[in-house]
């Protein structure tokens, strides 16, 4: 099975979209998210660009604003504390990476941890390991609802996730956790590691890494996700951390790149909004 991204993505857009419909009428306003974007970094555009266009999907307002990579850290941290005093914004996300002479933790820091749409602050991340209610990152929270979609049952399965990031490697870890999987978090220099992979029966990949997984690396019957997105070095083209075209016919299910787990990502940070607005009324 190959777990289409966009089509579930679709289907949760979907849904937020007629639930947005009624918030004038209950609430006043809809949902207000704000998009710091800073420099020109092609990827970073594609991103926001592409928060706008779901923002526009589910009916929420988005602000896109705009800096010069030259902006001063304070600056960056007085235009963070605006928003956080701006009652109209909901969600605040800071698109990453930013310049080298800019703090990302403490920026991160910086947003007010009820507008924080990403699950990033460090509030957010202790609640989550401690199991208190939180907003969850969009993309592990993406992965686990991919799963469930698929009918994937996550308790008592082994799990390895190869990636260590607070953004995808950690938090998905502890996603699968709660869901009463066995968890092994190894990286890209774990000794061994295709032994380590074998085992999974369920795999996470997120390391930046064009198909660093190899099909000697997948056991038969593997759930394998893909997070990375890269370019392939032969070919120019889009590609994820899995050597797609060989591993895909000994897994059971197999998430592709592009298509993936990225529309999922992008999804569930609309998600985040909505409830970021909700639980703040």
């Amino acid at each position: 099975m190959i777990i289409s991204g966009k089509e579930l993505s679709a289907k949760m857009k979907a849904a937020m979209a007629e639930e947005v419909k009624t918030f004038p009428e209950k609430y006043g306003r809809v949902p207000h998210l704000a998009v710091i974007l800073v420099g020109d970094n092609p990827a970073s555009v594609s991103y926001v660009t592409g928060k706008a266009k779901a923002s526009a999907e589910v009916g929420i307002k988005n602000s896109t604003i705009r800096r010069e990579a030259t902006i001063t850290e304070e600056e960056l941290l007085a235009l963070i504390a605006e928003l956080n005093a701006d009652d109209e914004v909901d969600g605040i996300l800071v698109q990453l990476p930013l310049p080298k002479h800019i703090s990302e933790d403490k920026v991160i820091a910086a947003i007010d941890v009820k507008k924080d749409v990403d699950g990033f602050h460090p509030a957010n991340v202790a609640a989550l390991w401690q199991k208190q209610p939180c907003t969850l990152p969009c993309t592990p929270k993406g992965i686990i609802r991919m799963l469930q979609t698929a009918g994937v049952e996550m308790a008592g399965k082994e799990a390895v996730v190869i990636g260590r990031s607070n953004i995808v490697g950690l938090p998905v870890s502890k996603l699968l956790l709660d869901q009463n999987a066995t968890v092994t978090i190894a990286h890209s220099r774990t000794k061994n590691l295709a032994e380590v992979t074998r085992r999974a029966e369920i795999l996470v990949v997120a390391i930046g890494r064009p198909k660093f997984v190899t099909a000697d690396m997948v056991s038969e019957g593997a759930v394998v996700i893909d997070v990375g997105v890269n370019r392939d070095p032969e070919t120019g083209k889009l590609c994820g951390d899995v050597d797609f075209a060989a591993i895909e016919p000994k897994a059971s299910v197999i998430t592709p790149v592009p298509g993936g787990v990225g529309p999922m990502t992008i999804t569930c940070l609309m998600e985040n909004t909505i409830e970021c607005f909700l639980k703040n009324r």
